[in-house]
């Protein structure tokens, strides 16, 4: 036994041993320059082409393998050269910030903001970042773009300007079909016999201001609101119990944020609502027609969204996209009575869960 842990090492096997040495080591030295690579390939704060690595740079380092320590110098030196510092990482190509086209990848930090917003929009822009620092940047994308661009929101098409909050690549139309919102249409659909019921016991107490009434005009105009810029107004939802519960009820609809409100809108004969925009492209309105007397012609009572005349049906619901430039119209004799309809706004069905979320904290009635 002990002459055989005496015998000699082949010189082929010595050989192997050696080779696989070299291979370790060879593999470990590659991956310390691909992390290299890695660190040097992260943006340089205040610098539009910090994302880009120039191919002269990568073929430059290729060619010098054996200076890695003298290349790391180097671009340390030009870190600590660079007299653009900021606080803020934008990670946006030059070409994304020229076509405002880069607004997928600086939701991971806080990008530059645009000096010249309003006031408003830099609220927004903060309420934004207090969110992101709470839950999380992820999906905030458009929202992040929307902010960046509310300085250009008087340039859009003079057909579609809400005048508040524009989210971009938002697929929109004037009127949208019921699969839109199937449910919560067919929920206030069904619901159609208690809400008239109710809404008839609230008429015949009169239309004044002090019982509940707003936005009292001199042909007929007046809402009787249950939601208010996202709060309840809770003497009106207690003369409507059944139908504030089936509002409650509904999936989408927006009950959190001030984009969003509910409530019974009265029009009078010879009444016209002028030329108008909503306030945000994130929502829709639905309209439930609640019809008490009269108006037996429905084309007697218009609503024009987006030049695209539309009109209401008996104890149905009509998806209207509101900020579309929109004329609401009631043609009908002074017997006839007046048009009713219960207005409720649902998110959008292209605004995802995630911004859903976001908005209801920017838009928070108690910001």
């Amino acid at each position: 036994m002990d002459s055989m842990n005496t015998l000699p090492v082949p010189p082929y096997v010595e050989l192997g041993v050696h080779s696989l040495s070299g291979l370790l080591w060879t593999l470990l030295l590659l991956f310390l320059w691909h992390c290299y690579r890695m660190g040097s390939d992260l943006p340089i704060p205040g610098h539009a082409h910090a994302g880009k690595l120039k191919s002269g740079s990568r073929r430059s380092i290729m060619s010098r393998g054996g200076s890695f320590a003298g290349t790391k110098c180097s671009a340390r030196s030009k870190l600590l050269r660079s007299d653009q510092i900021t606080p803020f990482i934008s990670m946006e190509t030059e070409e994304d910030e020229e076509q405002g086209q880069g607004y997928l990848t600086p939701v991971l930090s806080h990008a530059l903001f645009p000096a010249q917003a309003s006031a408003e929009v830099k609220k927004l822009y903060a309420a934004l970042q207090e969110y992101a620092k709470r839950y999380s940047w992820v999906g905030m994308g458009r929202i992040h773009k929307s902010l960046r661009e509310q300085v250009h929101l008087n340039d859009h098409s003079a057909i579609q300007k809400p005048h508040l909050f524009f989210l971009p690549d938002v697929p929109s139309v004037p009127f949208f079909p019921r699969d839109a919102h199937r449910h919560d249409i067919e929920v206030l659909e069904a619901n159609y016999s208690v809400i008239l019921a109710e809404f008839k016991a609230v008429y015949q107490r009169g239309i004044d201001s002090k019982l509940g009434w707003t936005c009292v005009g001199p042909k007929g105009q007046a809402v009787f609101s249950l939601y208010s810029a996202g709060v309840s107004v809770a003497g009106n939802c207690r003369s409507c119990p059944c139908t504030y519960r089936t509002l409650l009820s509904l999936r989408t609809f927006i009950s959190s944020n001030s984009l969003g409100s509910a409530g019974f809108w009265l029009l009078g004969p010879g009444a016209t609502l002028g030329s108008s925009y909503g306030p945000t492209n994130t929502r829709l309105r639905c309209h439930l027609d609640v019809t008490l007397v009269g108006l037996q012609t429905p084309s007697l009572c218009e609503l024009v969204v987006g030049g695209e005349p539309q009109c209401w049906s008996e104890g149905h619901c009509l998806l209207v996209d509101d900020s579309f430039l929109h004329t609401v119209s009631h043609k009908g004799s002074p017997d006839s009575g007046p048009r009713v309809i219960l207005s409720v706004d649902l998110w959008h069905p292209n605004v995802a869960a995630a911004e859903r979320q976001a908005l209801d904290f920017m838009f928070s009635p108690d910001l």
